[in-house]
């Protein structure tokens, strides 16, 4: 149908009270099984690639399949920079064609990270594209630093983003225990930012429960990166085991292995758009 900005995703699903999925894909097999997913389910999605991948050339090399896949799909599309470090791999993800961008300032003081983002915005909206920053600082094997509410209203209007990323409890990865979530830290940034919707980092292995409630309160993104990406290691190694040393294709290989990431990945569109 169309290769989107977030701009064009994100708004209306936070009026009506349901998130869009965003999910982190490394190759083509796990950006195929996203966009099976988002036909299936006729719903949009957010397919992302880390920053990582712009150490080198493997996220330019993968635009050009994204952006076919994306153009292709009978559902909008917007491709995006996940936690991007600096200035160089937004301007470059924007330059591959990505049409959304994230630059991760939640580690820096906050003046700091209000002139990278500003910067980083500043680049996404020349092209035509749609950002998003960090306030509050969502862990990722180091410490937690929710967000307070009068430093994201403050965040929000200095840099213009156009979605913004919450600490509210959650953490990258698998988590060791039970996460504690700030439903009410939600819902005041959310009231203190009506307009403005807000992503929701460390979405594997959060509580359901506690996702349905944040994006009652203005979650209108949630990310997916490790648990889909496990689904694919899994299955794969599933598969290997099947064939115990004999050849196949490995197109062919790869094909029950895309089914049962498109199956995990629209198990948790539907339940973001409340089906």
């Amino acid at each position: 149908m169309a290769l989107v900005t977030m701009n064009e995703l994100l708004p209306a699903a936070r009026k009506e009270k349901r998130a869009v999925g965003a999910f982190n894909v490394a190759n083509y097999e796990t950006a195929l099984a996203i966009l099976k997913a988002a036909e299936a389910e006729k719903s949009p999605v957010i397919i992302q690639v880390y920053d990582r991948l712009f150490e080198s050339y493997k996220a330019a090399d993968l635009a050009g399949t994204l952006l076919r896949l994306a153009r292709r799909a009978d559902v909008p599309i917007s491709l995006h920079l996940d936690h991007g470090t600096s200035l160089e791999h937004v301007a470059a993800a924007l330059h591959a064609g990505y049409t959304s961008v994230m630059l991760d300032g939640s580690r820096l003081p906050f003046d700091e990270n209000v002139r990278v983002t500003r910067q980083a915005v500043d680049f996404a909206h020349g092209a035509g594209c749609s950002a998003e920053g960090e306030i509050g600082h969502v862990a990722q094997g180091d410490e937690t630093a929710l967000t307070v509410v009068d430093e994201a209203v403050k965040f929000a209007a200095a840099t213009r983003v156009d979605a913004l990323a919450v600490s509210i409890g959650t953490a990258h990865g698998y988590y060791k225990a039970k996460p504690k979530i700030d439903v009410e830290r939600c819902r005041e940034i959310a009231e203190a930012l009506p307009d403005l919707p807000l992503v929701l980092h460390g979405g594997t292995g959060t509580p359901l429960e506690d996702v349905r409630a944040v994006i009652r309160c203005g979650i209108a993104k949630v990310n997916i990166a490790t648990e889909f990406l496990d689904t694919y290691l899994k299955s794969s190694r599933a598969e290997l085991e099947k064939l115990d040393g004999k050849f196949i294709p490995p197109d062919k290989f790869y094909d029950p292995v895309v089914e049962a990431c498109a199956a995990h990945a629209a198990r948790l569109i539907r339940f973001f758009a409340g089906r």
